[in-house]
């Protein structure tokens, strides 16, 4: 099943992209994305703290 997610409140720290959105079940979940090419790293969080404390220490393992 795919997502389609509207994101509000997007933030580039770094290659890393954190976004608000809601879920099917109308709770607020902040997602932290790489857009870095072959990285593939996406997290959901409960709290926009974690999702961007997680896009701080991101390392991407492709260089």
């Amino acid at each position: 099943m795919t997502a389609n997610r509207r994101f509000r409140s997007v933030t580039r720290i770094g290659p890393v992209q954190v976004g608000t959105s809601c879920d099917g079940r109308g709770r607020e979940k902040h997602t932290s994305a790489c857009t870095a090419p072959r990285c593939g790293f996406s997290a959901d969080y409960d709290s926009r703290a974690a999702a961007e404390l997680a896009a701080r220490t991101h390392r991407c393992p492709v260089r």
